[in-house]
């Protein structure tokens, strides 16, 4: 594991300057001596020295302003400089500025051409296929939040019932050293964990509560308990992306869904749960209205009860209380035992 060290680079404005004098001095150099050797030319006598000594001073001063020149770089809040000497790490630059290191310093790191895409287009009315390198890693690194909105899974969840399921991770780096290194591409690292993970998290809940559950023991679930299943997500993926450097500030499912095949029958049980549940609040409060119903014009004395007629009026008032339609009123114009 790599860990990063933090190093600092001169500032860019003085060798700016040193820059430009070079720039100047190789040009002007250059000039005065292409002067003196067309001089000397025309007149037709020898060259003096200081002409081609101008000459190939000037060339060898632009080159190295030219060289000076690959040293200069800027970083804006939030960016970090990765400096690469012949392969050897030698530290991360975090503050913002503009600043000048050594030239040498690799502005990329080298690909092995694994990611190589390929791309289709049409030219002149002919299709033709390019296959285009992988893009090298900058040294330049953002450490700005980023957001990774990943695609709708299809997995079983911990009852084995197919379902879909989607995530939003909001993630940044917080090793350079770790990202550039010890993971060959840190962004697709953190595509292809963050769907282990979501995978994994899936597996290990049920969707929704089963029917048969105890209402006082019931465990998590996947639709009931967002913030826990979104925290266990966010462990998981803290844990799987250390290694990269990279630190997870939140996580979140975005979608969550039956699979198709068997959308319909949850959806029926669902119903059938939710009118089982209604109907037994129903009866539980027909059968609490029935009996102060009772227990009233016993005690008042309105009706004396025996009880047939305690059965019949309990009847009657439960098909009343619990049934879906209303009820026809019977006028009975004799009595219970005629």
């Amino acid at each position: 594991m790599t860990a990063e060290k933090q190093a600092r680079a001169a500032s860019g404005w003085p060798m700016l300057f040193v820059t430009l004098a070079a720039y100047a001095v190789s040009i002007w150099g250059m000039i005065q001596g292409v002067i003196i050797l067309a001089t000397a030319e025309e007149a037709g006598v020898p060259a003096p020295v200081t002409g081609p000594v101008l000459l190939v001073g000037g060339i060898a001063l632009l080159i190295v302003a030219i060289v000076i020149n690959c040293g200069f770089f800027s970083l804006q809040p939030g960016q970090a400089r990765v400096l690469v000497l012949f392969g050897n790490y030698v530290g991360t630059v975090h503050e913002s500025g503009f600043y000048w290191a050594n030239p040498f310093y690799a502005r990329s790191l080298g690909s092995d051409g694994a990611g190589a895409s390929i791309d289709v287009s049409l030219e002149e009315g002919s299709p033709s296929v390019k296959a285009a390198a992988a893009k090298a890693l900058s040294t330049k690194v953002s450490l700005r939040a980023r957001t990774l909105n990943g695609d709708r899974l299809k997995v079983n969840d911990k009852m084995g019932n197919p379902i879909e399921i989607a995530t939003v991770v909001v993630w940044h780096v917080a090793d350079t050293a770790k990202a550039l290194f010890d993971v060959d591409n840190y962004p697709s690292y953190v595509a292809m964990q963050t769907e282990t993970a979501l995978r994994h998290v899936a597996s290990i809940y049920a969707y929704d509560h089963m029917e048969d559950d105890d209402s006082s023991n019931r465990s998590i679930t996947l639709r009931s308990n967002i913030e826990e299943v979104s925290a266990s997500l966010k462990e998981e993926l803290g844990r799987r992306l250390a290694p990269a450097g990279v630190s997870v500030d939140d996580a979140r499912l975005t979608h969550l869904a039956y699979a198709p095949e068997i959308a319909q029958a949850m959806l029926r049980r669902q119903q059938a749960e939710a009118i089982i549940a209604a109907r037994k609040k129903i009866v539980e409060g027909a059968v609490s209205m029935v009996d102060m119903a009772l227990k009233e014009l016993s005690d008042g004395g309105v009706v004396e009860f025996d009880e047939d007629r305690k059965a019949v009026m309990a009847s009657n008032l439960m098909v009343v209380l619990c049934g879906e339609s209303e009820a026809q009123p019977v006028l009975n114009t004799g009595s219970l035992y005629q």
